[in-house]
């Protein structure tokens, strides 16, 4: 069954997460409930939105959607909103006031942080050459908190609805809320665990160093010469090599333990992505995230049969490339660890 939501209706989307953790279930339902009885809101209820293909019936569903949506799932805000694009649901990046609570960031979701030096000229992005369509798409992280009043207090600001009084005092209190139609719909269909890229093409600026990166034939290119992940399940299970080359940090893999590889928006991130704890005692490396990546991309070479190529001529470019750049903040904070005698 098809959702097909009217223009000037907000439809709340649940992906629901990959585990059969029961309470991660009962809150996404305690989500979806909730939601459906806000007035001019309608709920889409589907599987987890990384792991469906193209061609799912929830992608059609999706499709049919033309006005506003909240996006509520289990992965960072950013991976699920270019998850969608990639997937031919496109939209602005809604403003969003739900946050960790240590969440320190200034920037908002659609920000571009790249590590293109302030100082140099500004680059066109894959967004200024191809806009997106004016609608808003607003994320929400599940794993910000366990309470469903969390969520659905965001979901009735988002909708312009006004917050019962019991919401504001914390008391869970779904059950009190008048139901104004029962919108909800329900996709139920399998779906098996994927791992590809998904692209932020707020940050890419089509400089196609992933395409020339991957040995796999992940990327390809569309009819306007654009990068675009063409064959998602070429890609290697739980490898993460080309987010590390890509220069401006647009790659995203939304399963991945590293934040900032996941699609947080961690500071401090500038060309950097690299798991923090190889900073700290992990297995040896330079912690170069140019090494780690040609390293990462040999061990799946090896592991499908072919052989290693290491740092390429091109990757011994962006190495040198990337060593003569200015130093940052987190080359200093590098530096300054490296003068205590741990």
């Amino acid at each position: 069954m098809i959702i097909a939501a009217k223009p000037s209706t907000l439809t709340v989307v649940v992906s629901r997460g990959q585990s059969r953790n029961p309470q991660k279930r009962k809150l996404e339902q305690a989500i979806a409930d909730a939601s459906a009885k806000i007035e001019g809101v309608e709920v889409l209820v589907i599987p987890h939105l990384y792991d469906l293909p193209k061609s799912s019936e929830s992608f059609a569903s999706l499709k049919a959607i033309t006005g506003d949506i909240v996006l509520v799932s289990w992965i960072y805000a950013r991976a699920a909103h270019w998850v969608l694009d990639r997937n031919g649901i496109g939209g602005q990046v809604g403003d969003v006031e739900l946050a960790a609570d240590d969440d320190s960031e200034d920037d908002e979701d659609g920000d571009v942080e790249s590590a293109t030096d302030e100082s140099s000229e500004p680059v066109d992005r894959v967004t200024d050459i191809n806009p997106r369509p004016d609608r808003n798409i607003y994320g929400l992280d599940l794993k910000l908190g366990e309470n469903s009043d969390l969520f659905v207090s965001e979901i009735r600001r988002i909708a312009g609805q006004e917050i019962p009084p019991s919401i504001e005092r914390g008391v869970n209190s779904d059950h009190e809320l008048p139901i104004v139609g029962g919108k909800l719909v329900q996709v139920d269909e399998k779906t098996s665990r994927r791992w590809y890229p998904v692209i932020d093409f707020d940050r890419c600026t089509n400089c196609m160093e992933c395409v020339d990166f991957c040995l796999f034939g992940v990327y390809g290119l569309d009819y306007g010469e654009n990068i675009l992940v063409e064959q998602p399940d070429n890609c290697r299970k739980g490898c993460p090599a080309c987010s590390r080359v890509c220069p401006e940090n647009a790659i995203i893999f939304p399963q991945h333990k590293a934040p900032a590889i996941a699609g947080a928006h961690v500071e401090g991130e500038e060309g950097f992505k690299i798991d923090l704890s190889l900073l700290f005692g992990a297995p040896a490396t330079d912690g170069d995230p140019i090494a780690t990546a040609a390293r990462e991309r040999d061990e799946q070479l090896l592991l499908s049969g072919r052989e290693a190529v290491g740092i390429d001529d091109q990757l011994a470019k962006r190495q040198a490339d990337l060593k003569a750049e200015p130093k940052d903040d987190l080359d200093h904070l590098i530096d300054s660890l490296d003068d205590f005698d741990l």
